[in-house]
């Protein structure tokens, strides 16, 4: 049985959900999911996570992620992506001063509105189905942080400006809604034409592996305790872990949020609730 991470190049015109389907098949299992959904037209990193590691699925989420993106400033569809219905084009040309000075002014927090077509739910229903329905609903908004965000390209092709950026962004941050906003700034409209994810917390596109990689047995397996190796460790005696394994309750004499387990694998990941440490991850 496996049990660890594997790092995805996902293909374009995938779904997330396609991935881990097939993974599942190779593999032989159906412990496997993913921890960061690509919307279809998106490639790159795909962190899944496989048997017993199915439980980090939460932490991994939880870490900022690094794009590159090319978008079209100069036309507006409905999904803010070149997969949408196109509902405005116009003519543009701004100049790579205008464009950076915009960029830039992006740079940490801002409130984010979240786009239409994605999975958030508004009263039990999410907003796709609002749209399909051509029901109208408030969008909520995201406190997001664009921590890096640097120009890398600029055409003109067709009386519109074609930018590639990249990007290092927290968590819930929708690209497709920055580039929507990038063009509301720039006084016009914008669209997304390709993403590419090329890092996820510690995991980066060239450490990554193709589908047909995998199949070819040609992959590596990131075991449970290198994820976790940035958390604070202790390896137990059998008194403790005896403890442990039986999840019981731990002074927390470490003064850390998590400790992790472990003998000579990991045993169990515990939070500090109240100073007191109680299980939180078990792998055994």
């Amino acid at each position: 049985m496996i049990n660890g991470l594997l790092v995805v190049d996902k293909e374009k015109d995938m779904t997330s959900r396609d991935v881990v389907n097939e993974v599942s098949k190779i593999f032989k299992t159906k412990k496997v999911g993913h921890t960061g959904t690509l919307d279809p037209i998106a490639t790159g990193v795909l962190v899944l996570t496989i048997g017993k590691a199915t439980k980090l699925n939460e932490l991994i989420t939880a870490t900022e992620k690094k794009y590159q993106v090319e978008a079209i400033l100069g036309l507006k569809t409905d999904t803010l992506d070149i997969t949408g219905n196109v509902l405005k084009k116009e003519n543009t040309n701004f100049t790579k001063e205008e464009i950076t000075n915009t960029l830039n002014s992006f740079l940490g927090s801002y409130n984010q509105e979240v786009p239409i077509y994605s999975a958030v739910k508004i009263n039990g229903k999410k907003l796709y189905e609002y749209a399909r329905n051509k029901e109208n609903v408030t969008l909520p908004k995201r406190v997001v942080n664009i921590k890096e965000i640097v120009l890398d390209d600029i055409n003109y092709i067709d009386n519109q400006t074609i930018i590639k950026f990249t990007c290092l962004v927290s968590k819930g941050t929708y690209i497709r809604s920055l580039v929507n906003d990038i063009a509301i700034k720039l006084n016009t409209v914008g669209t997304m034409k390709n993403l590419r994810r090329i890092k996820q917390g510690d995991y980066l596109i060239d450490k990554s592996y193709k589908l047909n990689d995998i199949r070819n047995n040609n992959y590596q397996i990131i075991s449970i305790k290198e994820a976790l190796k940035d958390y604070f460790t202790v390896k137990v005696d059998e008194k403790l872990k005896f403890k442990v394994i039986n999840g019981q309750k731990l002074a927390n004499i470490y003064n850390q949020e998590y400790v992790l387990f472990v003998d000579d694998d990991v045993i169990a990941l515990y939070k500090s609730v109240n100073n007191e440490l109680k299980p939180y991850k078990m792998f055994i």
